[in-house]
């Protein structure tokens, strides 16, 4: 299991967000506060030195895939060990309910209804889901701009897509082909797969198109986008018979060790100034309305979006990945 840690000292409390109640911080300077997350360490690095340094609190980060996330909190469900789980896909939270802790931060209303999907998680980002194009190796406008044409087996071992198994990312990029061709789904999607080159993240996938082991991958549009502004040749395509743009989110798990520093975190995480952190330096989309989107992105409104039906839609997480695994061919 590729577990990453980092342990940061504790600052002055005196630089409080506005957001965090003087009472929550008292009691969460008791003890560290463990987050798990799926961010890749990039964003760890930028974003956790700062909500040391504005909240006085200590983070303790288990980095794992948002699939073994999953799978962790629901083995420690009699003894939780972390306080919040920070990034995962918010179906993947549903799944999880039972085991979370509804809470409500102060500035919820703030976030754009459309993506708030149930009272036991708070959506974090807006997540798209966009294709890659290594355009030294494939001309952009010769490219597949439809999930429909990624099924053509003249790309055979040219698209990169991390495995739904281990990747919430990959599983909503599944979930969206099941919503868009219906009784047909499992189908297209196991047409699609035989096109594929399975990477160890979505977030190595952008890394494959750009080394040239693949000349496309499916991704997430802020992966994406960091290639592009360090000069990779990679063009982005929001596949225009479907994209996806769903929450990821941050949730407080039910009888975790320091809620209170859970809170906080949460409250930090979902604060105008973090959002627009993640919007103008890591190119996330703001689930807040008051927070614009990245620079060079499409608005939402100008897509082919799609409602991704739930996992329970599809009979749960677990049918669903025996059906995965079937389609892939395994």
């Amino acid at each position: 299991m590729n577990i990453r840690k980092r342990t940061f000292l504790a600052l002055s409390a005196a630089a409080l967000i506005a957001s965090t109640s003087m009472t929550s911080l008292a009691l969460a300077q008791d003890g560290s506060v463990v987050i798990y997350t799926a961010h890749k360490s990039s964003i760890v690095d930028t974003l956790l030195p700062i909500f040391e340094q504005e909240t006085g609190l200590k983070a303790e980060v288990v980095k794992l895939g948002s699939g073994d996330i999953a799978k962790r909190v629901q083995a420690e469900a009699g003894a939780p060990a972390a306080d919040v789980i920070w990034s995962i896909s918010g179906s993947q939270l549903t799944e999880l309910e039972d085991l979370l802790e509804p809470y409500t931060p102060p500035e919820a209303d703030q976030i754009d209804p459309q993506f708030v999907k149930d009272d036991s998680w708070t959506p974090y980002t807006a997540v798209v889901y966009v294709l890659a194009v290594n355009t030294d190796l494939q001309p952009i406008d010769t490219a597949p701009k439809t999930w429909a044409e990624l099924a053509d087996p003249k790309w055979a071992g040219q698209i990169a897509s991390a495995r739904a198994d281990g990747s919430g990312s990959a599983m909503q990029q599944l979930q969206t082909v099941l919503t868009v061709f219906g009784d047909e789904g499992w189908d297209k999607y196991a047409e699609i797969a035989k096109n594929f080159v399975f990477a160890d993240s979505s977030g190595a996938v952008p890394r494959f198109v750009a080394d040239g082991e693949t000349s496309m991958g499916l991704t997430l549009e802020d992966n994406a986008l960091e290639y592009v502004q360090g000069g990779a040749p990679i063009s982005i395509v929001h596949l225009a018979d479907g994209t996806a743009a769903t929450p990821d989110g941050v949730a407080l798990v039910k009888g975790s060790p320091n809620p209170e520093g859970g809170k906080a975190f949460i409250d930090w995480a979902m604060s105008k100034s973090t959002q627009e952190k993640l919007a103008m330096d890591i190119g996330r989309r703001s689930v807040r309305l008051d927070v614009a989107g990245p620079a060079g992105t499409p608005n939402l409104a100008d897509l082919t979006l799609v409602n991704v039906k739930p996992l329970s839609d599809f009979g749960g997480a677990e049918e669903v990945l025996a059906k995965w695994r079937t389609a892939i061919g395994e």
